[in-house]
């Protein structure tokens, strides 16, 4: 890996939020950009709202393509390189899906054959006009999919794990079809690492795909049951980075923490520096680290009705471009930081088994023993438990210790770790 991480955003506009692309203004976004470049971040990620631009399953509104284009060779001017996220999809508790899948129309996003060509069709729509732009890093599928597929959603796309996997398979294809050699991902919400019914399983989220996106938010019950300045909330990204590790084949492939963020009232404004600074710091110490994005650039105006009162407060910008104190602490790790981690020794041991995968949430026992070590001053990092033993997997990531939750929490009768 590099000696340094990339820094970036999640790009939301100042003006109109994600309906900027219903009244799409070049100059605002150009401003935008030049508050996002002035805190010496090297990328952007971007969402395009799908049913906008692909009102009808054979319609792909050459307008808004072009668009896109103009906001991506805006970002170029600017030193940006850009991520496009593809299938929005949902973003800050709206569903953005198109007519054609709903009500009337209704067919499921993952399994109806109908859909996913044009799914695949928008995807590669989109890749192959992005090609030849020099600072397009790459496609997301979607921002967090795998939240149509399961509860708490209250109309969910049922489909089993196996057609999850076609569907991610036919999703990378199409983009790597528009944009060959480009780096094509997809990314979920962290049900796909703690949810036992979750289709989308980590497995597919280590192994499919250019790199591994981790999406990091605390209000999962990580800082209401531990406290904001707790090991766990400060460690919380960290620990899905080194989590992520547990299932990839590859024991070098790149993490990206594509979303993270400070969200009040868990994280009040006033500490939302402190929270950022903490988060970037543990994140540096995770090995094969290829980047932090953070959640969000601008915040939401508060003429917009209806978003979660945290969302109108996650920017790192305010709605008129000034820089808050997260922003300028972003800005100076990016400007400053250095990427040199040592291998983790230490590996705490993660069953396998996807329908057993809530041990690893909050609360569960791989959570909180990774976090008793980590209070304890160790550096862990997980291991599936088909792998405890392979000393060839062990020694490719650096591991000389293997340990098992029981060995690291208290009895229950309160006494001393065995």
């Amino acid at each position: 890996m590099p000696a340094a991480v990339r820094f970036g955003v999640n790009y939301t506009p100042s003006v109109g939020w994600f309906h900027h692309w219903l009244d799409f203004d070049l100059d605002s976004v150009r401003a935008d950009l030049d508050s996002i470049a002035a805190l010496d971040l090297d990328h952007i990620r971007v969402f395009p709202l799908w049913p906008y631009f692909q009102p009808n399953r054979t319609l792909i509104r050459p307008r808004a393509v072009e668009q896109l284009l103009q906001l991506v060779d805006a970002a170029a001017e600017r030193g940006l390189e850009v991520n496009v996220d593809g299938l929005q999809g949902h973003l800050s508790s709206f569903d953005f899906l198109p007519s054609w899948t709903q009500t009337w129309h209704r067919r499921n996003l993952f399994t109806d054959p109908d859909v996913i060509e044009g799914q695949a069709t928008f995807l590669r729509t989109l890749a192959d006009a992005l090609a030849d732009r020099p600072n397009f890093l790459g496609m997301t599928l979607g921002n967090e999919v795998n939240q149509f597929s399961a509860g708490p959603h209250p109309d969910p796309d049922r489909a089993t794990g196996a057609q999850i996997d076609a569907w991610l398979e036919r999703m990378l294809a199409a983009c790597e079809e528009g944009a060959p050699g480009k780096l094509h991902l997809h990314a979920e919400y962290d049900a796909t690492w703690y949810q036992d019914d979750q289709p989308f399983t980590p497995a597919q989220a280590a192994r499919r795909g250019a790199l591994t996106a981790v999406h990091s938010w605390v209000f999962n019950g990580t800082a209401q049951r531990h406290g904001r300045t707790s090991v766990p909330t400060e460690h919380h990204a960290a620990y899905l980075i080194e989590l992520s590790k547990a299932w990839a084949d590859d024991p070098r492939r790149p993490v990206w923490l594509q979303e993270v963020g400070a969200p009040a009232p868990l994280i009040p404004a006033e500490h939302a520096a402190a929270f950022t600074e903490a988060t970037v710091t543990h994140a540096l110490d995770c090995t094969d680290l290829w980047g932090i994005t953070w959640w969000c650039s601008h915040d939401v105006s508060r003429d917009l009705a209806d978003f979660p009162e945290l969302e109108y407060g996650l920017g790192l910008l305010t709605n008129d471009r000034r820089p808050k104190e997260a922003g300028l602490v972003l800005a100076r790790a990016a400007r400053e930081h250095t990427y040199a981690p040592k291998p983790r020794t230490i590996a705490l041991v993660v069953p396998a088994d996807p329908a057993v995968r809530s041990v690893c949430a909050p609360g569960g026992p791989v959570f909180e023993a990774f976090f008793r070590l980590t209070a304890d001053g160790a550096r862990p990092t997980t291991v599936l438990d088909v792998r405890a033993d392979d000393k060839e997997h062990l020694a490719a990531r650096g591991i000389t210790e293997v340990v098992r939750p029981d060995q690291v929490l208290p009895t229950p009768q309160g006494g001393t770790r065995s």
